[in-house]
């Protein structure tokens, strides 16, 4: 695990939950910017979780295996499903869920960097 790729999955995170918001404040739906911010998120969970695996696949091996698997698989989830559900909602708080998409990614990355670092520590 990448502290500097966690550091770089949060900006954009953070980002596109503030792009999220400011579609919700001026009553839009979300738009090809916040597709586009969802895809890099993605992309960089992607590298993310193909670096841990092949951590996990070299010997390496955090405290709790299972929960970080757990975090790892779920945090690839969290921006797909947030963009689908963002979609298909026909009212001004599909930024809503943006929001807390790129918040809840943002939290979970910096929780798989503790769980992986724990076994060091």
């Amino acid at each position: 695990m990448s502290p500097v790729l966690v550091v770089a999955i949060t900006v954009v995170a953070v980002l596109l939950a503030l792009l999220g918001a400011a579609a919700t404040l001026v009553r839009r739906r979300i738009g090809l910017l916040h597709v586009a911010g969802t895809v890099v998120l993605e992309i960089l969970l992607l590298v993310q979780a193909a670096i841990a695996l092949l951590a996990l696949a070299g010997g390496e091996r955090p405290a709790e295996t299972a929960t970080f698997l757990g975090y790892l698989l779920g945090v690839l989830l969290v921006p797909v499903a947030g963009l689908l559900w963002a979609r298909t909602e026909p009212t001004r708080w599909a930024g809503g869920v943006i929001v807390v998409a790129g918040l809840v990614v943002a939290v979970m990355a910096w929780r798989l960097l503790q769980l992986w670092e724990a076994a060091r520590g």
